[in-house]
């Protein structure tokens, strides 16, 4: 087996046609080096170099060993790089799954800011309902999930990621347009249009305990779909949403964004597994705090409407 040592020995000399120079920029003795090339020859049983009193070329062995083991070094350090990348978190692999409202702006960002600092982390995403998400990541399908107001999981830590203002999603005929801001006194008289319960417990509850008693809860029209990107029954008038401000960016025509007041936010959590995790989800979670930290997104919001 060819030793790496000896063979970057070897390659110093053939490049340098001296061992006096090799042995200064290998920071080694002259001697050494000289047994150390000698005994790789020996390993060989060919001979690398032809020697004399004031030069030193390469024979024919010693140039094809030149080129390909030049080659055999660099893949070596690269295969070491690589490994010790993994070791660090600039290497490896992360499943992250992310639901619809976290799909807006906050995964896209922070995944976006993972990608640009750490491009050695292949990362693999999926939009999935929160509950699949929360199964996902304690079972190790899924190595992280961005959701709103996950459950307590014992096996699961929850990292608060963000703190979204909500506002309420309207037709842009609805008479409550025309506020800049929307108490939220005064949706007791409307229908909310939410998500069933069973699919997310925390959101929903979060969502009802901003009317403070049960009494002033407007009336619920349960989504048909997980997913509605038109928001159908809104636009047709038959209800009202509370979204994140997030949701208001990409609105289709015909509908608007009002914030609540007083203002209201609903938390969003980075889930991921509480025994030791991998080198490259620590690095995720890192970039969680700064891409937070940067974006205001743990301040108290304002209440401009987006």
């Amino acid at each position: 087996m060819l030793e790496l040592r000896r063979l970057r020995y070897f390659l110093a000399v053939a490049e340098e046609r001296n061992f006096t120079r090799a042995a200064e920029r290998l920071h080694i003795a002259q001697p050494a080096l000289s047994r150390q090339v000698r005994q790789l020859e020996e390993e060989l049983g060919v001979r690398l170099l032809e020697r004399s009193t004031h030069s030193v070329e390469p024979t024919e062995a010693g140039v094809l060993l030149m080129d390909r083991g030049a080659a055999l070094c660099e893949e070596s350090d690269r295969l070491w790089r690589d490994l010790k990348g993994f070791a660090g978190g600039e290497q490896g692999t992360l499943s992250v799954g992310y639901s619809t409202s976290t799909g807006y702006e906050t995964a896209p960002a922070l995944l976006g800011a993972l990608a640009e600092r750490h491009p050695g982390i292949v990362l693999t995403t999926r939009l999935l309902p929160t509950a699949e998400i929360v199964a996902g990541v304690a079972d190790g399908t899924l190595d992280a999930g961005l959701v709103r107001c996950p459950p307590p999981t014992p096996e699961l830590v929850r990292t608060l990621l963000r703190l979204e203002q909500q506002g309420v999603l309207m037709a842009e005929g609805h008479p409550l347009a025309s506020a800049e801001r929307v108490d939220i006194a005064a949706l007791s008289g409307e229908t909310l249009l939410v998500h069933p319960r069973e699919a997310n417990p925390g959101h929903y509850d979060a969502i009802l305990a901003l009317f403070g008693e049960p009494g002033r809860v407007p009336g619920l029209l349960l989504r048909q779909l997980s997913f509605d990107a038109a928001h159908t029954p809104v636009a047709r008038g038959e209800a009202l949403a509370i979204v994140g401000r997030s949701a208001a960016r990409t609105l289709p025509a015909g509908l608007l964004w009002r914030p609540l007041a007083p203002v209201a936010t609903i938390e969003i959590h980075l889930l991921t597994r509480g025994r030791p995790t991998r080198p490259a989800v620590t690095r995720l979670l890192r970039v969680a705090s700064d891409t937070a930290r940067a974006g205001g997104w743990l301040r108290s919001p304002d209440t401009a409407a987006p």
